[in-house]
């Protein structure tokens, strides 16, 4: 006997998929995957493949063990692990990865109903928790091309340090094209930014939200008295507004929502670096903002045609 299935309207068909958007996403990410492999070398990309396979593997597992239909073929999973590795220091013990890779899965995303159900970015979630829990290896950075010369292969300071500690800063052309320490996939801004063109293009994720965070950053660091420049071009602005801050699942939908959440994170990012006590704030900005996208999305959401407002008082 066939089954009917009734649902209300409106029943709309489209060709995009996860599947699509996340292999979209992948393939922004390529760019920056590729300095990373340059600047960093066989480290970085033995760092992208352990969190990639073991953010799949925990998903898979996860969804055996909670009986569910496995959802590892539409890339979410290789998604995250991409950007957790991102956000890791090059030379990182493996194992630390692997951690903060069930942590962003199984913990952020399966536990809360899998994709679509999590209300923070898994990734970033993963990050902060691996800072409180192994700082110092999380902290530890190497400069560029260190492979080459083991001399390198030694603790560096990454550019917004340098600055809270009056140091040697690089040059904004070094900052563009990435040959300065920072985590795996945040120091290259020009990989980072034909990533977010390609996404733009293949209207993926709308501009409104990178351009309102980068901008904001721009202009209360300006008002602060930092370099504006170098504001943008440290520590994980641009990875973050193009990557993260896009999340379909964290933030909001509406475009005056897309607006206030993205001012919302640039001012936490330049309110940490100017008063709290780490020198980056995007990963604390993003998530905190995540959990007010709901309150975002209630004022923000237009009111349906012919429907009263709550407090408006009836006639007669």
């Amino acid at each position: 006997m066939s089954k009917f299935f009734v649902s209300s309207s409106v029943h709309l068909k489209s060709e995009v998929t996860t599947r699509k958007i996340m292999l979209d996403v992948i393939i922004a990410l390529c760019p920056a995957v590729i300095a990373s492999g340059i600047f960093f070398g066989l480290s970085a990309v033995m760092l992208i493949a352990v969190c990639v396979l073991s953010c799949v593997l925990a998903e898979y597992i996860c969804r055996k063990l909670m009986k569910r239909e496995n959802t590892i073929d539409d890339l979410s999973a290789v998604v995250t692990g991409i950007l957790l590795a991102f956000n890791l220091p090059p030379t990182i013990n493996p194992l630390i990865a692997v951690v903060g890779s069930v942590v962003a899965i199984v913990v952020v995303k399966q536990m809360f109903g899998g994709l679509g159900q999590n209300f923070v970015n898994p990734a970033l979630t993963a990050r902060i928790v691996l800072m409180v829990s192994f700082p110092t290896a999380m902290t530890t950075w190497v400069k560029p091309f260190f492979y080459n010369n083991t001399a390198d292969a030694v603790s560096s300071a990454t550019p917004l340090v340098a600055a809270s500690n009056s140091g040697v800063m690089p040059s904004y052309l070094e900052m563009f094209l990435g040959t300065r320490a920072g985590c795996l996939g945040e120091t290259c801004a020009i990989a980072l930014i034909i990533g977010g063109v390609y996404l733009v293009f293949k209207k993926v994720i709308s501009p409104i939200i990178p351009l309102t965070f980068i901008a904001t950053v721009f202009i209360l660091s300006y008002l602060f008295g930092s370099d504006p420049v170098y504001a943008i071009l440290s520590g994980g602005v641009m990875l973050g507004a193009i990557f993260m801050a896009t999340d379909y699942v964290t933030s909001p939908l509406t475009t005056s929502g897309k607006v206030i959440f993205a001012l919302g994170c640039g001012l936490i990012t330049v309110l940490i670096r100017e008063f709290g006590s780490l020198p980056e704030g995007v990963s604390f900005s993003i998530v905190i903002m995540n959990i007010l996208v709901p309150h975002i999305e209630k004022i923000t959401t237009p009111r349906s045609f012919g429907k009263e407002k709550k407090n408006a008082k009836n006639e007669g």
